[in-house]
């Protein structure tokens, strides 16, 4: 499925008219929830409904949209029983996003702490 309205590299993003990758990625993933549905699929495959329940009740359409906008984009796919999971790009993106998940949890404990350093 080739949704149109996917931020994709090669085309006029949000912040480049020339579509460089880094901007075209900046797009997709600021997008509101499609951070979230990728951080729900990490772990496999998961369902429509139960995708909408795990990001606190999404609505339908928006999930629906974000959905066709990451299939286009290569990082997410339909399996044969029309769950979703990620792509093997996908889930490089999810290794590569990794260390920002450790900064957010040293973050956490700074702010926790009151402390800046």
């Amino acid at each position: 499925m080739n949704d149109p309205t996917a931020p994709l590299p090669g085309s006029p993003v949000r912040g480049s008219r020339s579509g460089r990758p880094i901007m075209a990625a900046f797009d997709l993933l600021g997008r509101r929830w499609a951070l979230r549905i990728l951080w729900e699929l990490r772990d496999g495959a998961v369902g429509f409904r139960a995708l909408q329940e795990r990001c606190d009740g999404l609505s339908p359409t928006v999930l629906n949209t974000r959905l066709g906008e990451l299939r286009a984009a290569g990082l997410v796919e339909q399996d044969e029983n029309r769950a979703h999971r990620l792509t093997a790009l996908g889930e490089d993106l999810g290794d590569a996003i990794a260390p920002l998940r450790s900064w957010a949890v040293r973050w956490a404990e700074v702010v926790e702490r009151g402390s800046g350093s």
